[in-house]
């Protein structure tokens, strides 16, 4: 896990796409497992890289509530796009984990916890918004008495190449989040991709020791002022183009105080409740167990896998559900991220990453959401 650097201004250089390469070959020499950007079933995913042409060089990404589209771009820009279907979460806490295993041999029964297994991973391309979720989830995996060794394990040993984001998509709203476009902390490198007639370059800046290290490695040089206000005008224009916004106020307290508001259940109305934002939330953490044995009764094994407020069976104790209804279930989902992660984590559960609207199959927005609520309030002139 990154640590912080010392109180001195952070160190910046600039390295060539080149030198990107060589950063990639540096980390897979020392034994890392590289994650980052490429290019499946037509979208952007987190994957396996050996090098640059695994990168998405020159792809764009056009974004809508419940649209997604891959677009090429004439800059050959290698992150020219906003943020895919996937986060890093799947990598940090498993979509699907085998818990433990028990065999049965004769009058004996021996039962066998899974081992964390560390995967040395290095992340390229982490975004803000992206690296506030893994925050988020540092918090509650392993911030508190009971800590997910799962987690740690992968958490501890990754590496993270964070990017400062050049392209915001059209249902991005991090700035009204405090969440991006640019990285504050929570890096060992972090990249601004500086596109130019006559140059491509990335400014790298310094986040911990193992990433003063590895930038030993590579071919750079020292930033200048004109680099430095280069990149500080890439993020601004990121943050000016955002595609969204949450209303300019307490959310927290908006939504509490609608509890019982008719948006919840017109929005039910359009609901499919198909849980693909939890999928794509990349600060969503519940999880189901799941018990299986074979038909000798000789082995049996836990599974965890996630699983979602949006389901029936997630809510489901004895007598029935406990939100029946899709209203219901939309409402705990959303008052959740927004307002009460806030009593039970301290922070808010959204990072403004847009994927909850992008990947909704009906282009449900929880921005125009929250923002009908609250004109609703002023409409009928509650402060």
């Amino acid at each position: 896990m990154p640590e912080a650097t010392s109180g001195a201004a952070p160190l910046r250089r600039v390295t060539s796409v080149e030198g990107l390469g060589a950063l990639i070959a540096v980390l897979r020499r020392r034994g890392r497992r590289v994650i980052g950007p490429t290019i499946a079933d037509d979208a952007i995913i987190y994957d396996g890289v050996d090098d640059l042409d695994d990168l998405p060089r020159g792809v764009a990404d056009a974004q809508a509530p419940g649209s997604y589209k891959l677009s090429p771009r004439d800059d050959g820009a290698l992150f020219g796009y906003a943020v895919g279907p996937q986060s890093w979460k799947k990598f940090l806490h498993k979509p699907l984990l085998r818990l433990w295993r028990a065999e049965r041999k004769g009058d004996d029964v021996t039962i066998e916890a899974e081992r964390p297994e560390p995967q040395n991973f290095a992340f390229i391309g982490v975004r803000a918004c992206e690296l506030n979720a893994i925050a988020i989830q540092d918090r509650v995996l392993m911030g508190g008495d009971y800590v997910d060794p799962h987690y740690k394990a992968q958490r501890d040993g990754a590496f993270i190449v964070a990017l400062n984001c050049g392209q915001a998509g059209g249902t991005c709203f991090c700035v009204s989040m405090k969440a991006g476009p640019k990285v504050e902390k929570g890096f060992d490198l972090a990249l601004t991709e500086l596109l130019s007639p006559d140059a491509h370059e990335f400014l790298i800046e310094i986040g911990s020791p193992a990433g003063a290290d590895i930038l030993a490695e590579l071919p750079s040089r020292p930033a200048t002022a004109e680099d430095i206000a280069a990149a500080e005008d890439v993020v601004a224009q990121t943050a000016a183009s955002m595609g969204r916004r949450m209303p300019d106020e307490d959310v927290p307290a908006l939504l509490m105080r609608n509890l019982q508001h008719p948006r919840w259940s017109e929005t039910a109305q359009r609901c499919l409740s198909c849980a693909n934002c939890t999928m794509v939330c990349p600060t969503c953490f519940c999880t189901s167990v799941e018990d299986h044995n074979d038909l000798a009764g000789v082995e049996s094994s836990r599974t965890r896998r996630w699983d979602s407020c949006f389901t029936m069976d997630y809510s489901y104790i004895h007598g029935g559900s406990v939100r029946p209804s899709v209203s219901s279930r939309y409402r705990q989902w959303m008052t959740h991220k927004l307002s009460t992660w806030h009593e039970q984590f301290g922070t808010s559960g959204c990072v403004g990453c847009g994927r909850c609207i992008t990947w909704c199959p009906v282009g449900i927005d929880i921005t125009e959401e929250t923002q009908a609520i609250s004109d609703s309030e002023k409409s009928a002139g509650r402060p």
